[in-house]
């Protein structure tokens, strides 16, 4: 049944269907310049291109939970206490695990930098 809210006409559909035939057959790129495909995601690419980041253990999560923190947070939400920083990190629609993680925090505690932060989310206060 046609309703009518295609975006593409049947011959422009049966064009694309033939243009990716080469790529559904043989799982990669089939073009003859390479400079057309994406670029694959390399090994040393921070993980916050690949989500949010959220505080864990292993290496380098302090620097990637440090740069997420700074980046969502900036300078002038500092110096501040759990609560204060949650409530700012809901505000810039941060990723639940991290607001959560900063809102349990003891509530005594004051931070003054990114890296303070940082440091009691992942245990790592170097």
């Amino acid at each position: 049944m046609q309703r009518g809210s295609d975006r593409h006409s049947a011959h422009r559909d049966d064009e694309m269907k033939h243009e990716l035939q080469g790529l559904l057959r043989s799982g990669h790129p089939t073009r003859t310049a390479e400079w057309h495909d994406p670029e694959p995601v390399a090994d040393d690419d921070p993980e916050v291109a690949g989500g949010p980041v959220l505080p864990g253990s292993g290496p380098g999560r302090l620097e990637a939970v440090r740069l997420e923190v700074g980046r969502l947070l900036g300078r002038t939400a500092f110096p501040a206490g759990p609560a204060a920083l949650a409530a700012v990190l809901r505000e810039r629609s941060a990723p639940d695990g991290l607001v959560d993680r900063v809102a349990a925090l003891p509530p005594e505690s004051t931070f003054r930098t990114a890296s303070e932060l940082a440091g009691a989310l992942t245990g790592d206060r170097a």
